[in-house]
């Protein structure tokens, strides 16, 4: 049975292909790493955080939404959606201090993003929502703050 290069393990096992590259790494062997493929998948790993924080954000943002725009069926499990997304993205800023600024930098594409998904989940015409996103960074990411409460 022949054995695979590293490049191509890379696109049948990534999990193999971390673990051959780790061990590589760790006994100096930097000739033989997949050099490639590690520079994307560190790259990817930045990348990945900053998803993670829009992601987050756009889903308290929808969340807010729905809190702010239907008074009538508040529902626990939003409060409960409200409060991990603050949680996760307060994470994942402590973990990584360079994203500080993303909530404020992304703010305007997360709140189109959560209006449109608000919309749609809620049968509210989009345009019922203010264009511009109605809540402060500050306000989004507060510990206890909900709209008109």
């Amino acid at each position: 049975m022949q054995t695979m290069t590293l490049h191509e393990t890379y696109h049948k096992d990534i999990y193999l292909w971390s673990q051959e590259n780790a061990k590589l790494l760790k006994e100096k062997r930097f000739d033989e790493i997949d050099l490639t493929h590690l520079i994307e998948e560190i790259e990817d790993m930045g990348r990945s955080e900053q998803r993670g924080i829009y992601n987050h954000q756009v889903n308290l943002i929808m969340h807010l939404l729905k809190w702010d725009y239907q008074n009538n069926i508040k529902s626990k499990s939003w409060r409960v959606s409200i409060v991990n997304a603050r949680l996760a993205i307060a994470k994942l800023i402590k973990d990584n201090l360079s994203l500080k600024s993303l909530p404020a930098d992304d703010l305007g594409d997360a709140y189109a993003y959560a209006r449109e998904l608000a919309a749609s989940e809620t049968g509210i015409h989009l345009k019922q929502f203010p264009p511009e996103c109605p809540y402060t960074v500050e306000e989004i990411l507060m510990k206890d703050w909900f709209p008109d409460v």
